[in-house]
Order: C-alpha cells, then structure tokens, then sequence
C-alpha cells in the first residue's frame, strides 16, 4: 500500500472536520507515523484485531472498528437467519468508546446489540454469548498488552471465540469494504432509546458469579481455614468480579493493592500488566508484606490470566503458568475423586506448549488429556464438541502455560475470576495441613518427577518484521541447520505445519487444522517447540523437559536454552 496515497486520501475525507484533519496535519510531516499508521491495514488475524491505537489504516481507530464490525455483520447475516450480538469492553483507553461504536454499527444493519454498561471480564463476555442466546459476541481488549494497544476479539455461537476458518471468512468480508463509504452507522444513544441497542440485563452478571460460585470443590474452604490475601486486578476488569467472589467465598481479609484498583488503561503503576512477568507484583508484594498474606494473586486487564505469588519459608515465590497449572488440575481430580465427584470418563485439556506433567497426573486418575494447539479457543471449540455429543459434563479442567485457566463449561474462555476462586479454596484447603503450595509442588515433582519449563520470546523489529518471522520459520525447517541441541541428538522434528516428521519424511495425522509449529523431540524425550506469536511479531520457543533428578532437570533446560538460542540467533 502506498501510505503517502493513503494519507492523502484520509485528509480529503477530513477536509471539513477541523479536529480531525487538524490531527492528520499534525502527524504529517512524521514519516515514521505515516509509515506505521498508513503503509498497510490492521490484519483480521486468528483472535480478531489487535494493534496499537492511532491514524490510519494499520491502526486501531473507531475507522477500522467499524470496518471490522461491518465485515462480521455481513459474514453473520449470511450465515444466520436472525442475528443478536453482544459486546463488552474492557478498562482500556478507548475500550467504551470502540464497544458503543461497535454497538452502532450492528444497530444501524437492523441487528439487535446487547452491550455491558460495566467494565468486565472476557470470560464474562464468553458466558453472556450464550446466556443470551446470541449469534456472536465481541470483546474490545488487548488483553495484557502494554496501554498504547487496543483490540477486538471475536466469538462464536457457543461462546468459544471464532474459529481460524470462520476469522478468514469475516475477513473476505471486511477486505471487500471501503473504509469510509461501505460502512452503515448510528447514534449510540438514538439507537439505545429505539431499543435496537441494550445494556445487558443486570441478572446476567449474577447469574455468571452463580456458575462461578458453583466450581468451588471444598465450599466449606477457605471459611474453615483463614488465609490472608492481596489480590492486585492490575488497574483491570478484574476488581469488581475478583473482589465479590472472594468475598462470596468466605475470604475475610482481602487486600486490594490501592494504586491498581481504579480503572486505569494508562497503566500508570505497570507499564506491561502481564500476571505472567514478576515486575508486576511489586506493589501488591509491598502491600502483602505489610498484610502478611499467604498469596498474592493478579489479573490481567480483561481478567482472564492469572498470576500468583505464594508465602513459604519467609519469602514469596513466583509461580508460572505451568505450575499454577499442575496445582489446579491436581487439586481438581483428586478431590473430585475422593468425594466420588468425577465424571465416569473425565477429560482434561492443554495446550500442545503446556507442561507434560499433567499427562502423568492424569493417568494416576484414569484422565484422558486432550492436547490441542496453542489459544484457548482451541480448549472452548473442543468443549463444543463434547456438547455437541452428549458428553459435557465430561470435561473438568483446560489449560494453557500463559496462565489460563477453565474448570466447568459456564464460560468458554479462560477464566482468571473462578482460577483465583479455586486458587484461594486450594491455599486454605492445604494450610489447614501446614502445606504452602510450595509444598505440595515439591510433593508433586516428587511423586511424578521434575518437570520444568521455559518459555522464550524472540522479538523481531522493524517494518519487515513479519517476513523475518516467516523467514526464521522456514529456515527452522531445514533439517541440516543441526542435528543437535546441547548433549541430546534430535530424533524427530515434526512439521505441524505440513504434517511431517522432516528427519525421517513421514507424514503424520494431527486432529487439528495444521499449523505454523515446529516441534523438536531429542533423545531423552525433551522437546523444542517454536512458532510464531498471533498477535505480535515475534518467535516463541517452549522448552520442556524432564528427570527424577532436580539438578539434572535444570542443568538439562539450561543448556537447551543456551545452545538452541545460540543457534536460532544465527537466522534472525
């Protein structure tokens, strides 16, 4: 795309409004900006729209919201005989104003808009899709991005959001629209008082804190043993929904780190409100040292990761996804078990780049575990075909390594609000038998071995940084760049997205659509799995291994990492 011809373009069309061709003015002479904003358009990708806000056609703006939306409208009226959709928001800058633009949009197609007149939670929108007996659902979030993104996340019927398929086919729609003039649009508030737009019955967000009460195991927990808590939303939709049911729950001393309790898209005190990183605990461990907490637990801004940080032995420990992970999921079955609460054929489901070692759990209960690809909607969609047969009540419990979570099928997206539910029972549940989780972790890698993860993001700059992405990927499947990583040879390097093993030429079934995923098994059953990030440029590499020795577990993933990062460098 010529961004100079695009430009040019946007300022004709501004001509007449003086504030907005005076922002165009302003930015004009900033060939960087223009480059960014106008050099090409926002891709529709797997997960809807996601980049950083601003002018232009590569940019989010309630231009190409309304795009988008108008894209999906028509996809759905196709598809559909009558259409309903419903759309929230989260406490991003713009996120109102892009979900009342949304919601104008769908009104002025004859579409009826259900629209949340509170900040709240994806998996709440999730949940809504379905309670309402809606066509579609749309979430305005950049989940855990820093505060320049914003987004506009896509879900289907059965509240999971969209399907690779269904995302290319609203993005035929959207690429055949102009910009400006094949857009229909209202007035938010003419089409509130004519009924076509409207605030989501208030009984719906009671109804969802009602399933999520109802994922609670030992409900007489954490009442019966008192922990301390610091919860931090991380200036996110978090704060009401997290803050209710833990008092729903029986939490009496629930601290709420004050700087990242309001409603904040700046993000003024964490500058990346990622639970997944360390640096975003630093005023919620300040306030818990403070509180003597046992745990302190942290949402993202749309309030569907959870991160948490335990007490134990006089310091406070991170723990990571997987980890979280393996906590809960243990938890679950072997309570369920004992109080003869699992379903006759249970179901659990990771993500391919999540951590064996629920595998193994699993099996000690009789589990089947379902591994699908990377994104949780892969978890959802699964969810819909157990639905779909019959078998709902099967599934107990998905996961994904970046910190998401799903017990019960209420919602079909991860859900930071019932993680950090069945997070605080687990805490009280094992301090009543003087265990951290700490404890219980070491109990477990005791029991099945030391399973230990890394994760790796490769970040790629520049405006050619997608084709640097697709470049490294395909140069990964060059068998003859190494035979090797650290002591291990490689056995087999399995091409998802061909569906071959490149060592020995064999093609391979995978229950899934094929996908850009290399996976690199060595010798001592480690594994590498490379691909690239949906939503931004970079790489992402998984390490993964495993023994019943500690030192070796670590000494084994610290030369992975090392070797095969060393190596991977070479082709960036």
């Amino acid at each position: 795309m010529d961004y100079k011809k695009s430009f040019s373009r946007w300022l004709d069309y501004f001509s007449q409004d003086k504030k907005m061709f005076s922002k165009l003015k302003n930015i004009e002479s900033n060939e960087k900006e223009l480059i960014s904003g106008f050099s090409s358009e926002l891709q529709f990708g797997t997960a809807g729209l996601r980049g950083t806000m601003g002018m232009g056609t590569n940019k989010l703006n309630i231009y190409t919201v309304r795009r988008a939306t108008q894209g999906l409208v028509n996809y759905l009226v196709n598809k559909h005989q009558s259409t309903t959709i419903v759309i929230s928001f989260d406490s991003r800058i713009n996120s109102k104003l892009f979900a009342e633009e949304t919601a104008s949009v769908i009104a002025a197609n004859g579409i009826k808009a259900f629209i949340t007149e509170q900040i709240s939670p994806t998996p709440f929108l999730s949940f809504a899709v379905r309670e309402l007996g809606c066509q579609a659902g749309i979430m305005i979030t950049a989940s855990h991005n820093p505060a320049e993104y914003n987004g506009y996340k896509c879900y289907a019927e059965d509240g999971s959001q969209m399907t690779s398929a269904d995302t290319r086919k609203v993005y035929e729609q959207i690429k055949r629209l102009d910009i400006f003039n094949d857009i229909k649009v209202s007035d938010f508030n003419l089409e509130l008082k004519k009924g076509m737009i409207e605030f989501i019955p208030h009984n719906t967000y009671e109804k969802y804190l009602q399933k999520v009460l109802q994922q609670a195991i030992n409900k007489e927990y954490p009442a019966k043993c008192k922990i301390k808590v610091t919860y931090t939303p991380l200036n996110g939709a978090g704060k009401n929904f997290v803050e209710k049911i833990l008092y729903k729950s029986g939490i009496q001393d629930l601290d709420i780190v004050k700087e990242q309790a309001s409603f904040d898209g700046n993000f003024s005190t964490c500058k990346y409100p990622n639970p997944e990183i360390e640096e975003v605990f630093e005023l919620g461990l300040k306030s818990a040292k403070k509180n003597s907490s046992d745990i302190i637990i942290a949402t993202d801004p749309d309030s569907d990761r959870l991160g948490v940080k335990v007490f134990h032995k006089g310091e406070y420990h991170m723990l990571n996804g997987n980890q979280i992970g393996i906590l809960l999921f243990n938890y679950l079955i072997s309570q369920k078990k004992e109080k003869n609460l699992l379903p006759k054929n249970p179901i659990a489901i990771r993500t391919l780049v999540s951590s064996k070692m629920v595998d193994s759990i699993a099996k000690n209960y009789n589990c089947q575990i379902w591994c699908v690809p990377t994104g949780f909607k892969n978890i959802g969609q699964k969810i819909f075909e157990l639905e779909k047969s019959n078998s709902e009540n099967s599934f107990l419990f998905g996961f994904e390594e970046s910190n998401g979570y799903l017990v019960g099928t209420y919602t079909r997206d991860k859900d930071a609000v019932s993680a950090s539910l069945l997070l605080c029972e687990m805490s009280s549940f094992y301090k009543e038998k003087n265990l951290t989780l700490i404890d219980v972790l070491n109990q477990l890698y005791e029991k099945y071995g030391f399973y230990m993860e890394k994760t790796i993001s490769l970040e790629l700059n520049g405006p050619d940084a997608n084709e640097k992405t697709v470049a490294i990927m395909e140069k990964l499947r060059t068998i003859g760049l190494f035979q090797s990583i650290g002591a291990k040879k490689i056995v087999s390097v399995k091409d998802y997205k061909n569906s071959c093993n490149l060592i020995t030429g064999q093609r391979f079934r995978i229950n899934f659509e094929n996908l850009d995923i290399i996976e690199f098994e060595l010798s001592d059953g480690s594994s590498i799995i490379v691909r690239p990030s949906g939503t931004e440029p970079k790489i992402k590499i998984y390490i993964m291994t495993s023994d019943k020795d500690k030192n070796l577990a670590k000494v084994n993933i610290d030369s992975m990492k090392s070797d095969f990062c060393s190596k991977i460098r070479e082709y960036i």
